[in-house]
C-alpha cells in the first residue's frame, strides 16, 4: 500500500514538473474587470501584448465587466489552477470591493494565486475652475465654513474615488456631500459644469482637461510628485499628513496555482518590466511601473484592506 501511495506522489510530481516545463502550451486567457477602452483595459491590452511574446503564447484579454470587478474575481477564483486563466486586477476590486458589497462571493487573501505587482497610478484632486479654493487646505476650510456646501463626485458607491474622497473628508474633519455616478465620464462632465466641486481621478485620463483648462488639479495622492504633472503638490504637501494613496494593477490566478507555474509568471514579469518598449508605453499612459514578486502584493493588499476597512466603517458605506 505504501508503495502504491510513493508511486502515486512520484507520478503527481513527476506531472507537475511537465506541465510547468511545458507551460504554456496553449493560449493563456487574462481576465479584465472592466469594459474594453477604459483605462485597466488599456493596460491590460498592453501588458497582455508583452506577456504573450515573453511566454511565445497568445494573451487573450477577456473582458468581464461588472460589480467593480467582482464578477471577473469570482470566475477567476473558480477557474482550473494550470495557469491558463489568469485576471489582471486593479487595487479597488481587492481591497475595496470585498470590504463593501454583500454579494461578493470570493476572498482577497485566500482565494487565489499572487504573482505579483504590475504597476501603480496615481489619482489627481480635481476641482471646478471656477471654485474659490486654491488648494486642498481652503477647499477644506471651506467645506468646515459651509457645512454640505462642498461635493465631490465619484464613479458610484463604493468606488475607488469615492472612498478617496471620504478619507480626505475624515482627515479633514469635515462634511463633504457624495454625489454617485454611474462612471467617471458623467461625474466628470459633472465637476466641469460646476454642479459638484470635486472628483478624484485617475491621472493618465486626466491629463487632457487639465491641460484644457476645463478644470484644475489642487492634488496627487502619491507621496511624490507626478512627473506628468511636476507643479501639482501632493496631498502630503498640502497638508494632509500620510494621504498617500496610489492605485496598482497585479497578476494573480486560482488558488493552489503550481510554483512553478508561479514562479515562470513571476520570471516572465520581471523580463517584461525589464523591456524598455514596454517601460515606455506605460510610462506615457500615466504609470509607474512597479514589478514585483508574490509577497509585496500580498502584504500591499493585507494593508489596505486595513485602511480601506477602516474608511468605511466610519461614513458607515455599504452596497447590497
Amino acid at each position: 500500500m505504501k508503495r502504491w501511495m510513493m508511486a502515486g506522489m512520484l507520478l503527481a510530481l513527476v506531472q507537475g514538473t511537465a506541465m510547468a516545463d511545458n507551460y504554456p502550451a496553449r493560449p493563456v486567457k487574462l481576465i479584465v474587470g472592466y469594459a474594453p477602452g477604459g483605462p485597466v483595459d488599456t493596460a491590460a491590452r498592453i501588458y497582455a501584448d508583452y506577456l504573450g511574446r515573453t511566454l511565445k503564447q497568445p494573451v487573450v484579454v477577456d473582458n468581464r465587466a461588472g460589480a467593480s470587478g467582482a464578477i471577473a474575481a469570482d470566475l477567476t477564483a473558480k477557474a482550473a489552477p494550470d495557469g491558463y486563466t489568469l485576471y489582471f486586477v486593479a487595487s479597488p476590486t481587492m481591497t475595496m470591493t470585498p470590504l463593501i458589497q454583500k454579494s461578493v462571493n470570493f476572498n482577497p487573501t485566500k482565494d487565489f494565486s499572487y504573482i505579483g505587482l504590475i504597476t501603480d497610478y496615481t489619482n489627481v484632486l480635481l476641482i471646478n475652475k471656477d471654485f474659490p479654493a486654491k488648494d486642498v487646505n481652503e477647499l477644506v476650510e471651506y467645506a468646515r465654513k459651509h457645512p454640505e456646501g462642498v461635493s465631490f463626485g465619484s464613479a458610484g458607491v463604493g468606488a475607488s474615488n469615492h472612498l478617496s474622497a471620504e478619507l480626505l473628508a475624515q482627515m479633514g474633519g469635515v462634511k463633504m456631500l457624495h454625489v454617485p455616478y454611474k462612471g467617471n465620464s458623467p461625474a466628470m462632465a459633472d465637476v466641469i459644469g460646476g454642479k459638484v466641486t470635486f472628483m478624484f481621478d485617475i491621472t493618465g485620463t486626466a491629463i487632457g482637461h487639465i491641460q484644457g483648462g476645463k478644470v484644475r488639479a489642487l492634488a496627487v495622492t502619491s507621496k511624490t510628485r507626478n512627473a506628468a504633472l511636476p507643479t501639482v503638490p501632493t496631498m502630503i504637501e498640502s497638508g494632509m499628513k500620510n494621504y498617500d494613496l496610489t492605485g496598482w494593477y497585479a497578476l494573480i490566478g486560482p488558488q493552489k496555482l503550481p510554483a512553478d507555474v508561479v514562479d515562470k509568471l513571476v520570471k516572465a514579469q520581471k523580463s517584461i518590466g525589464d523591456d524598455p518598449a514596454f517601460q515606455q508605453r506605460m510610462t506615457q499612459g500615466g504609470y509607474d511601473l512597479n514589478i514585483t514578486g508574490p509577497k509585496p502584493l500580498a502584504d500591499r493588499i493585507q494593508r489596505e484592506l486595513k485602511l480601506w476597512g477602516g474608511v468605511v466603517k466610519t461614513a458607515n458605506i455599504q452596497v447590497d
